[in-house]
Formats: C-alpha cells, structure tokens, sequence
C-alpha cells in the first residue's frame, strides 16, 4: 500500500458535554460528516474499553464513546438518592446524541451496551443505520440457567446476604480475576492490566460500587424485555454485524447464533477470545466492521 493511499487514524478527543443537568464524557474521533459508530461500553468498563478500537475506525468514520451516567469521567449521582437503571443510562447516551446533533448512527453494543442500545433503538426505531454486537446478550439462549437464576435472585432477593453477594462482584479482586482474566487463562498477556486498573479506579467508594451493584440487580429486567427488542430486529431488520468472543461464559455463544431467528441476513463471526473481545482482538474486531460498513455501502 502507498503511503498516500493509507487511512490514517484522527486524533481521539476527550471532551464532556451537559446532559440534563450532569456531566456526560465522551471520546471523539474522526470528521462529523462522515458516518457515525457509537460504541456502548459494557460492565465494570467505560469508553476506555475502545481506546484500541477507535484509533482503527477513525478515520473513516465518526466515532463517539461515552461513559455512562455512573461510570469512568461521567459524572456520579449519589446512588441514595439517584436510583440507576438500565433505562436512566439510555437516556443519557441519548441526550448527548440529542445535545451532539447526531441524527443516525450505527451502534456497537458490548454487555451492559445491550440494554442501554436496545432501549434507544425502541425509543427511536429509525435512527439506526447497522447494528454490530459484541457479546451483547439478548436472546434466553445467551445465558445459561445459573446466570439467569443469578440475575433474577439479585433482582428479587433483597436479603444482607444476596446484597453482599452481588456487592462482591464489585471488588478488586473479581473484577480482575472474574472479568479480566477469566477467559484468557492460557493467554493472559493479551489482556492489558490498563483495562482493570482503569476500572477499578473509578470502583474506589462505597457508592461507586453501589451505582454497579443497581445495574446488576436491574438486569434481570432485561431478561423480561428481550421480546421487544427482538420484535424490534424482526420488524426493522437491521443490517446487523456479530463479532463475539466464544470464549465468554458470561453471554455464551449460542446467544450470537440467536440472532439470526430474528434478523437471518446478519453476518456472524465467532472469535477465538472471550467477553472482552475488543481488548483482545480490536484489529480483527475493526476489519470486521469496515468490511461491513463497506459492503453496506455499495
């Protein structure tokens, strides 16, 4: 390849935006004329999670990242009195999408990036330009009995015992050896201690922890929603890119394969890695997609 023919990556910005009131962060990169992805980030993460990945998209797409209302530089109601949910956060990605003067995106979506993408997809259907997923679960097929018997308890169950339970996910040690190394056993240098450190400094008090503790008690509501966001991918057949680690115990692939009940036309790829994908695969990851976004427009 000449030197002339290169697609060079555009400088990432660091910028926040206000967003009802609170102060929403975001990662910038690449023109605004150009097409916009939006990348969702998942559970315990934040846009830090792309830090790989944009630098491959950005130039030759418009790529916004944000950290959820709670999470990485975003700003953090105090958890007594501001209550978090799966649909509180929808609505602050959407309001900086609002603030931002975005009109259509595509939308990568990652765990926690499902129930956040899904719920704005369904709040405006005809926004969307192609959906790419990343082991982002929405299918009962995605996870086995015991997680979603671990979901519905930590929704259900408000006994000290269940809330110490899902409090310890949040602890230093789960979150590195639970989340981040989990899947790579065999190959743990793929994964880049940044990721955790990154995290775990924003899971420093109580609160921070309650804020994830919330989401994970409110995902069981997800489990009861799954009908309309795939009533949403069979009515409006998106055109849909899975790329999924099958490694993930977490949201197993027989929840990438699901979707293709519903939108049969999406492209599907299973990636030797695990629910992290993005950090251990982000070149492989962005071939994927310009491919994608190239074939879809032609």
């Amino acid at each position: 390849m000449h030197a002339v023919d290169a697609v060079w990556p555009s400088k990432t910005t660091y910028k926040y935006a206000n967003v009802n009131g609170k102060k929403i962060f975001y990662r910038e990169a690449g023109t605004q004329h150009k097409q916009t992805i939006v990348l969702l980030h998942g559970y315990p993460s934040s846009s830090h999670s792309y830090r790989e990945l944009i630098p491959l998209l950005s130039g030759r797409y418009h790529v916004i990242a944000p950290d959820y209302l709670g999470s990485g530089y975003s700003e953090r109601p105090n958890p007594e009195t501001q209550k978090y949910t799966f649909e509180l956060l929808a609505q602050y990605v959407e309001g900086l999408l609002t603030t931002l003067k975005v009109k259509r995106y595509s939308l990568y979506i990652q765990d926690f990036g499902a129930p956040v993408g899904f719920r704005m997809l369904l709040n405006n259907p005809n926004k969307l330009d192609a959906l790419i997923v990343q082991n982002g679960n929405a299918y009962l097929e995605g996870l086995t009995l015991l997680r979603q018997a671990f979901f519905k308890a930590a929704n259900e169950d408000s006994s000290k015992a269940q809330q110490d339970k899902i409090y310890s996910f949040t602890s230093e040690q789960a979150i590195i050896n639970k989340q981040y190394l989990r899947d790579v056993q065999s190959n743990p240098e793929v994964m880049s201690p940044d990721s955790w450190t990154h995290d775990l400094h924003f899971l420093q008090t109580k609160a921070d922890r309650v804020i994830q503790v919330q989401l994970l008690q409110d995902y069981y509501n997800n489990l009861l929603d799954y009908p309309k966001w795939q009533a949403y991918l069979r009515k409006y057949q998106p055109p849909t890119l899975i790329v999924w680690g099958k490694n993930d115990p977490a949201f197993i692939a027989e929840g990438a394969k699901a979707y293709l009940k519903d939108v049969p036309n999406a492209e599907l790829y299973l990636l030797d890695s695990g629910h992290f994908s993005v950090e251990e695969k982000p070149v492989e990851i962005a071939k994927y997609i310009i491919d994608f976004m190239n074939k879809l427009a032609q």
